[in-house]
């Protein structure tokens, strides 16, 4: 595993980090986030510890084709994924700290959650299991940096444009109330 360096600032994605979840395909509950980070983010840190752990796995034989932890986010249809922008997928089995600027603990979703901006401490790791061959990203600690606009979970439409006004009278309502007795 390599050293354990801080991220620059990204915006959360997906953030399952107060309760650990198993993926879809099965396996170990994790804990895990999407990082989101500009165009402009220095992710030179990242890189290098990404080189290093795949250097410990293979030396100087790394396979051709193995799954790389930093991905073009214009290819997602997700909130927040714009071209230009870089994301990573961070897990742990165990749960992370979160802090927020101050240092203080933060222990609801409801204060961290996809759209806030944070930074993390993460390693890298690599493996070769069952013919999957890549390096991932270990999550370790974050810290909450600034609000942002909360991302919308995909499947979700905000109500305003589910239904249309309704003017209802008292006619109306004792109509309704009548349906049912």
């Amino acid at each position: 595993m390599s050293e354990r360096i801080t991220t620059p600032k990204f915006r959360v994605a997906f953030p399952n980090v107060f309760d650990a979840k198993a993926p879809i395909q099965g396996g170990d509950a994790k804990y895990s986030l999407c990082m989101l980070f500009d165009a402009n983010a220095d992710l030179s840190g990242l890189k290098q510890i990404c080189q290093e752990a795949a250097e410990e796995k293979w030396g100087n034989k790394i396979p051709a084709g193995i799954r790389k932890p930093l991905r073009d986010a214009g290819d997602k249809d997700y909130d927040g994924f714009e071209e230009g922008m870089t994301f990573v997928n961070a897990s742990s089995k165990f749960a992370p700290g979160i802090v927020d600027q101050k240092l203080n603990s933060i222990i609801s979703e409801d204060e961290f959650y996809g759209g806030c901006y944070a930074r993390a401490s993460v390693t890298a790791y690599a493996y070769d299991k069952a013919g999957n061959k890549g390096v991932s990203i270990g999550l370790q600690n974050l810290q909450k940096m600034a609000e942002g606009t909360p991302f919308r979970k995909s499947a979700e439409s905000s109500a305003g444009a589910e239904f249309t006004v309704v003017n209802v009278d008292d006619a109306d309502a004792e109509d309704a109330k009548a349906l049912f007795q």
